[in-house]
């Protein structure tokens, strides 16, 4: 099958074959079993844990879809080709489009299982809806790959446990012990947050503190909020990017 792109710039590989659910729960960070009628968010790790690529499973009967973003989904569909080996599984690009909206599900979406504000998602060529999902990730600190997911991330740091991607009950993966590991620490010392910021910097300015120490990236901005990666000693006071002004209310 072909694939092309869709307006949400969203791709979908299908996994099938008697081994899919046993060959997925193996690699990824959330529990491949609690598929059923619901979709799992889950990401694929390094060997050293650190974030590789973000994705939706759905479940569609003998099938099971990876909803990932465009850009990401050819090297997606290599590195799991390349854990194959011998398991029984097929791996396909489809030309399936990804549609998103707000409210509750209709028949045939699935509710987004990061958060109840990110609404639906659907695979049945539905229209989607002119939503502003920057102000809602903005809002609600729902981080995006190739902006605040990148490749030194941490799972637990950008917020993965709250927007209900890692299980730490589910066994072995790829990157497992690392992500269990931080899971114990007493308390993160690093990670995303939704600060206030009054003016505009670009995505990748650096925040420094009011004794002139970096604490932490800004990405994402809409209207006076702002996604940034905050080292939490740091940000206590008022911070700047560049010539705008932030603060975190953590």
């Amino acid at each position: 099958m072909i694939m092309t792109q869709n307006a949400a710039h969203r791709s979908v590989i299908a996994v099938t074959g008697p081994d899919r659910v046993k060959f997925l729960q193996g690699l990824v960070s959330n529990d491949v079993s609690k598929l059923s009628e619901k979709s799992v968010y889950a990401a694929l790790l390094t060997p050293q844990g650190k974030f590789m690529v973000d994705f939706f499973l759905v479940p569609q009967g003998d099938t099971i879809w990876i909803d990932v973003k465009t850009q990401e989904a050819p090297a997606l569909l290599k590195r799991l080709t390349m854990y194959k080996m011998r398991s029984n599984v097929t791996l396909e690009m489809t030309d399936i489009t990804v549609s998103r909206g707000l409210g509750t599900p209709e028949d045939g979406a699935f509710a987004d299982p990061r958060h109840d504000a990110l609404g639906w998602r659907a695979y049945d060529g539905r229209p989607s809806e002119d939503v502003d999902w920057d102000a809602i990730r903005v809002a609600y600190c729902i981080p995006e790959t190739g902006i605040e997911l990148t490749p030194d991330s941490y799972l637990l740091e950008v917020g993965f446990e709250r927007l209900n991607g890692v299980d730490f009950r589910k066994g072995c993966y790829v990157g497992q012990e690392i992500t269990a590991r931080m899971k114990h620490k007493t308390e993160l010392r690093k990670g995303l947050a939704t600060v206030n910021i009054t003016g505009e910097a670009p995505i990748g300015t650096k925040l420094i503190s009011k004794d002139g120490k970096e604490a932490g990236t800004l990405f994402t901005q809409s209207h006076n909020q702002a996604i940034a990666f905050l080292r939490f000693d740091r940000a206590k006071s008022e911070m700047t990017a560049g010539d705008a002004s932030v603060t975190w209310d953590g």
